[in-house]
């Protein structure tokens, strides 16, 4: 039987680390959930994350800050931004920095299992 993949969430928005992981785990994902981007870093998780769903503004190290250091740490980990603002300017900044996509919050099911579908390998 083959294992799931992992998603790791992290987010500073309790509600949104309980809630994202229920609907992953859905879909047929292995889910780790972090309230920090210092959190995840001292975690043993990182090699084992398939996808990363990042939210852009939290205390400490921003999320566009730990894409920044994963890449310095020699990680190619496909991000999944989720911000509250609706800035379209930014979101395609952050696409345009490496970024599979940039979803505002709220998203439906259906825009993320289409960022999830683009981040992650058909097998």
């Amino acid at each position: 039987m083959k294992m799931p993949l992992l998603v790791s969430v992290v987010d500073d928005d309790e509600s949104v680390r309980e809630s994202l992981p229920d609907l992953l785990k859905e879909f047929g994902f292995a889910v780790q959930a972090f309230s920090s981007a210092q959190d995840f870093l001292a975690s043993t998780y990182i090699d084992q994350t398939r996808c990363l769903i990042l939210d852009i503004s939290m205390p400490g190290m921003s999320g566009p800050e730990l894409q920044s250091e994963l890449k310095q740490r020699g990680y190619s980990i496909p991000i999944i931004f989720i911000t509250a603002h609706d800035a379209a300017a930014d979101r395609a900044r952050w696409i345009n920095r490496g970024a599979v996509d940039c979803l505002l919050k709220p998203f439906s099911e259906a825009q993320l299992l289409k960022a999830l579908s683009a981040a992650l390998p058909v097998n």
